[in-house]
């Protein structure tokens, strides 16, 4: 729209068209005859063309004023068209929700459980749950949520934390008794070991709170827990993964932790999402689902 013509004069010239006269109009808009009045010759002087010829009985369009009110109505109804899509889709609960997680066991047997109840419980919405380990932008508008791991630094986003995430240091019983079991995180650098994004392990110790950091060789890196976790149960190195990858494996006895003492500090778990108080219910509605309901599936 031309800056210097007003939306306002423009509303108040189809009222006055459409009720008949400024009287009617001004009762419709709550305000007085004078004002509409003011706004309409603003807006023929912004035009610089007369749109209404009134007298003090009657009033009729100008061949440019029937022209401007044409297609000015059908603008408007689009408007109003728009207003009204845009209200329904902040207040149903339905459309997408776009969502990228962490993959692997978390992702599988935590995030996707809990995504298709959400929609068993919603079934209006659809879902795109995305498990890539790249880094996502959410002020693009590429995803609604992100499940994540780790310390987080970006201030323009909520940070909703769900929970701290335990993390063991682990071996098959096969691979103690055939390469021995170290004594400490530093002897780590003399072992076989099985790592997935991170070389740098870091380790705190229970009682002193004394740290160490090793750089460890891995003779196989994988992003993929699964793999880490299978390639450990055969014997091919020593894993550092979440309590949770491997709890049934450690309750059977196929794989036992390494390390009384020293421990790996818990990885924070985040749901991030944009700063916006105008969401959508689904947004809405999703993050309530997961504050609710999270801890159940993280067993």
């Amino acid at each position: 729209m031309n800056k210097s013509v007003s939306y306002s004069d423009i509303k108040s010239f189809l009222v006055l068209v459409e009720s008949g006269s400024f009287t009617n109009a001004a009762e419709t808009l709550r305000c007085s005859r004078s004002h509409i009045s003011k706004q309409l010759t603003q807006l023929e002087s912004d035009l610089g063309v007369s749109l209404l010829v009134r007298t003090t009985r009657t009033q009729h369009l100008t061949d440019a004023g029937e022209i401007f009110y044409d297609k000015c109505k059908q603008s408007f109804l689009g408007i109003e068209s728009a207003i009204d899509r845009a209200k329904e889709q902040a207040s149903s609960l339905s459309g997408k929700l776009k969502i990228n997680s962490v993959g692997g066991y978390i992702g599988e047997n935590i995030i996707g459980p809990l995504v298709s109840d959400f929609m068993k419980a919603h079934p209006e919405v659809s879902v795109v749950l995305d498990f890539s380990s790249q880094r996502v932008d959410l002020v693009s508008g590429e995803f609604d949520f992100v499940f994540r791991m780790g310390e987080l630094f970006d201030s323009s986003l909520i940070a909703r934390k769900l929970t701290d995430i335990e993390v063991g240091t682990f071996a098959s019983p096969a691979y103690i008794e055939k390469y021995g079991r170290p004594a400490e995180p530093k002897s780590l650098v003399n072992h076989k070991c099985i790592a997935g994004s991170m070389n740098q392990w870091s380790f705190v110790h229970a009682s002193s709170k004394a740290k160490q950091n090793v750089s460890v060789n891995a003779d196989l890196s994988c992003k993929n827990g699964r793999v880490m976790l299978y390639s450990a149960l055969l014997g091919n190195g020593i894993i550092r993964v979440p309590n949770v990858y491997c709890s049934d494996e450690v309750l059977q006895g196929l794989l036992v932790p390494i390390f009384k003492n020293w421990q790996p500090e818990p990885t924070p778990f985040y749901l991030l999402y944009l700063k916006d108080k105008h969401q959508p219910a689904r947004v809405i509605a999703f993050k309530d689902f997961v504050s609710m309901h999270f801890a159940k599936y993280f067993k």
